[in-house]
């Protein structure tokens, strides 16, 4: 079995490698194509490579073992990330696309906050780059992780006796394919593998729980099994505080503050195709969050159906892969997950490289370097980046949801509030744009230093986006009434 579906999983990887080369051959002769694909994306691709770059290991591994684990009250979570999207789709996409270009071209999120605040250019700059390569790191650990769950439930001790653990194996092979086509193909062939792999996502999301009710005699009985085990298991509400309701629904601010996201709004082909690519965007985040449900509800019940023993919730995925399908179907659900995982760890290290190449690299050292020059320099920062990640990731206990929830609450709280009010209101100052930039992230970093996303003043833990956006809209508007006030 364990052959039959590596055959699948080394198809897949050869077949990323060819997007990679093709994306090679277009467009990694300038810095606008290594980075930003020449803005020429289509909607279809934008969308999908968007959504798929957005979604990573959390939708197949971290969403389906919060509801497999604790039930259909954890659905609030992925109701919360709907609505940001959507959102995010309506006022930030085109407004981004259309001023980021207007704005000097800008070809990085850092690029655009001080070609939009140039009185304070280098500090927004230089304090943007240093997060995003601080959070991104944490951000594609959480991937790496994923990938070494997935080789050390499915292909335990097929390697040998390598003095690696499957889950380093798993690790080091994830990171070294997403490497070799983000490497060699830049933004195009994420952008490009992105759409594949989101193709192929949310088909395998559709396809296990319709496989799983027919397996377990359909929805009666697989809705009765789960209320043996807890009659509240399919409450939206059942033991539900309000702080708990908050720390799910608000995950979805986070979508404004994601570099990896929106940079896709900078790359989309005209302000023209945004409509067009957030119809397609949405449809397919809707698909595909119904499906990662589907898989952790139905999951539990296909295990206590069949008694079997599950030690991590998180790889309930994994499992029905291994156990309900032919060999040669699995590795294409095994594709899928990996899929899931490579094609955010591609955008995360990609951002984060264009960061050290345009907000460090052209910034301090290299002013006048060539392109050719500094698409390999991005390349190489591309690797620095990743081998930082596959240490944080070398913890085989890591949760994949709170690696992804630490980073998407830090880039949440730090980028959102600044993206939603540069772009929306003209009375912002640059001054207040740092202010919220460094209070949003530091709100976050001391929040989860203190544990007080784990337990608040003897209650309930507080997600920590919450007081970081809150706290990072506030310094915004204040300081920038402040600034505009002294010197009116």
């Amino acid at each position: 079995m364990q052959t039959g579906a590596l055959v699948s999983l080394a198809l897949y990887f050869v077949g990323m490698l060819a997007i990679g080369f093709y994306a090679w051959r277009k467009s990694t002769d300038s810095s606008e194509g290594y980075l930003l694909g020449g803005r020429q994306l289509s909607p279809a691709v934008a969308a999908l490579s968007a959504g798929a770059s957005d979604m990573s290991g959390w939708l197949l591994l971290g969403l389906p073992g919060a509801l497999y684990a604790a039930g259909l009250v954890e659905v609030w979570i992925g109701i919360g990330l709907f609505a940001g999207a959507l959102f995010n789709w309506i006022v930030v996409a085109p407004r981004l696309r259309e001023q980021t270009e207007r704005l000097g071209n800008a070809l990085t999120i850092p690029e655009f906050l001080a070609n939009r605040f140039p009185d304070k250019a280098l500090a927004l700059r230089v304090i943007s780059a240093i997060i995003i390569v601080l959070f991104f790191a944490v951000y594609t650990a959480a991937g790496l992780v994923g990938g070494g769950k997935l080789f050390e439930t499915s292909f335990a001790g097929l390697f040998g006796n390598t003095g690696m653990s499957d889950y380093m194996t798993g690790i080091w092979l994830t990171a070294g394919v997403v490497l070799a086509y983000t490497m060699i193909g830049g933004f195009l062939a994420v952008s490009l593998t992105d759409f594949v792999q989101g193709c192929i996502m949310v088909v395998a999301l559709v396809l296990m729980p319709i496989v799983v009710l027919t397996n377990d005699g359909g929805i009666s009985a697989v809705t009765a099994q789960l209320y043996t085990i807890d009659p509240d298991f399919l409450s939206l509400t059942a033991g539900l505080s309000f702080i708990g309701f908050l720390s799910a629904v608000t995950w979805g601010l986070g979508y404004f503050g994601q570099p990896h996201i929106i940079v896709r709004f900078m790359a989309i082909r005209s302000v023209a195709d945004v409509a067009k690519a957030r119809t397609i965007g949405m449809s397919w985040m809707g698909v595909a969050l119904l499906g990662a449900i589907g898989v952790g509800i139905t999951g539990r019940a296909y295990v206590e159906m069949n008694g079997l023993v599950l030690d991590d919730p998180e790889t309930i995925f994994i499992l029905l892969a291994n156990t309900l399908f032919h060999p040669l179907i699995t590795g294409f659900l095994l594709a899928a997950l990996l899929a899931a995982i490579m094609s955010t760890i591609s955008s995360q290290l990609l951002v984060s490289s264009s960061s050290l190449t345009e907000d460090f690299y052209r910034l301090f050292l290299r002013k006048n370097a060539s392109e050719r020059e500094t698409v390999n320099v991005g390349r190489l920062a591309v690797a620095l980046v990743a081998l930082v990640a596959i240490y944080i990731a070398r913890d085989p206990d890591s949760k994949v949801l709170g690696l992804v929830s630490n980073a998407w609450a830090g880039f949440g709280a730090a980028f959102g509030p600044l993206i939603l009010l540069s772009l929306t209101w003209k009375r912002m100052t640059g001054a207040g744009a740092v202010s919220g930039l460094v209070i949003g992230a530091g709100v976050v970093i001391l929040w989860i230093a203190m544990g007080w996303n784990k337990e608040f003043l003897g209650g309930p833990g507080v997600y920590e986006i919450i007081p970081g956006f809150a706290a990072a809209m506030a310094a915004i508007v204040g300081v920038s009434l402040i600034k505009k006030a002294r010197f009116s």
